[in-house]
């Protein structure tokens, strides 16, 4: 069973991240790609850009956000394909450029994850 983390893009490299994948749309302002670390960069379970750009990252749009998102997701199969593809590593961290991880796309990932 894979272990899902969620933390920022610019938190340091850790041994125990795992499989590092970055979940954003965009790359992240400032990071090299020798400092991301990545396992892999997956745009394919970003939010749209539509829905990115209306969410802002305004806390108060979060739950609206989520559900918009899980919507996308679970009719898209992405995230199930995800899932599949990650069957196999321990633990992946997925890595998010938001200020506040838990108010972002990875959060809402990371739960459905969890549940695949």
């Amino acid at each position: 069973m894979t272990v899902y983390l969620l933390k920022r893009i610019y938190d340091e490299v850790e041994d125990d991240d795992g499989y590092r994948v970055l979940v954003d749309r965009l790359w992240p302002r400032g990071i090299s790609k020798e400092h991301a670390a990545l396992g892999e960069w997956c745009t394919d379970v970003a939010p749209s850009t539509e829905l990115r750009t209306w969410y802002g990252h305004r806390p108060e749009r979060f739950e609206e956000f989520a559900e918009r998102y899980r919507i996308e997701l679970q009719t898209s199969g992405q995230a199930a394909k995800f899932a599949k593809r990650m069957a196999d590593k321990p633990t992946v961290t997925l890595l998010v450029g938001a200020k506040q991880p838990e108010l972002s796309q990875g959060a809402v990932l990371q739960e459905l994850l969890r549940t695949i």
